[in-house]
């Protein structure tokens, strides 16, 4: 029972974490190209000295051939401290009207990740795998430890070429939430005929990103395949939180699992302590 409901708290660290699916996401776990509430690369990048706290909104609509639409909404409360610790309070409604919270909480500075199983008060910890430095040491064999281009080149992470059906626009500042943010927006075209399509597909991303805090406070999302998505922080406070906020409450059981953000997946029974 233990081990399904941490299999369940890492689909939501996993939704949370990862970039947006074709149509986009809701949410800033990996909102925009890179973006996440640690700054700009999610969780693999520490953000620190930039505390605050908001609450983000996630809203989508879909809408089917026939007319109808399919509507979906999430709130999360995310806060984060001078150090760089996150602590995100995801709350979901379910098809059958009922809802659910979740909590993480990410600490780059003791190394850990808490997934909250705030029902059976139960803390599944995971080591925090801190990503490689100059891009080295992970999943290159024997050309790990070259350097500049040549290990672009055989690593195949040169620089991209330049996409002609993609279109960036910078849209200059303004102010959301009380919280002045730069925006741009990306523009992708599928030509007709490259995805069996018999006329082209335009699909719109559009980041607003305060520079001071290094999290985008707008994002929306465009695509006639898959709808409208839109997620928008409100009530951002510029203050530092509450320390116990990134502590595993008073009367939880700590299991330590195998995994972690970097490499996910409940390999194997828990361990209390």
């Amino acid at each position: 029972m233990k081990k399904l409901a941490f299999v369940g708290f890492l689909t939501i660290s996993a939704l949370l974490a990862q970039g947006p699916p074709p149509g986009g996401r809701m949410g800033f776990g990996g909102r925009g190209p890179g973006f996440g509430p640690g700054g700009p690369g999610g969780f693999e990048r520490t953000v620190t000295g930039a505390p605050y706290s908001a609450t983000e909104v996630s809203t989508s609509v879909q809408t089917l051939a026939n007319g109808n639409t399919i509507q979906r909404s999430n709130s999360t409360t995310i806060y984060r401290d001078g150090q760089g610790r996150v602590r995100m309070e995801t709350t979901m409604k379910h098809p059958d009207g009922t809802t659910s919270t979740h909590v993480m909480i990410h600490d780059p500075v003791a190394g850990v990740v808490h997934n909250l199983d705030t029902q059976n008060k139960i803390s599944h910890d995971a080591v925090l795998h801190a990503p490689p430095q100059n891009g080295q040491g992970r999943g290159r064999g024997p050309g790990a430890r070259q350097n500049g281009a040549s290990a672009d080149v055989a690593t195949g992470r040169g620089p991209r070429r330049t996409d002609p059906n993609l279109v960036t626009e910078q849209l200059g500042m303004q102010t959301l939430s009380g919280v002045s943010a730069t925006g741009t927006r990306m523009t992708r075209t599928i030509p007709a005929g490259a995805e069996g399509n018999s006329q082209p597909i335009v699909s719109v991303h559009e980041t607003w990103t305060a520079d001071d805090l290094k999290v985008p406070v707008m994002v929306k999302s465009s695509d006639p395949r898959f709808g409208t998505t839109q997620t928008q922080l409100n009530n951002v406070v510029r203050a530092e939180p509450d320390a116990t906020l990134f502590q595993v409450p008073t009367g939880y059981t700590v299991v330590k699992d195998h995994g972690g953000p970097r490499g996910r997946g409940a390999n194997g029974p828990g361990q209390q302590k």
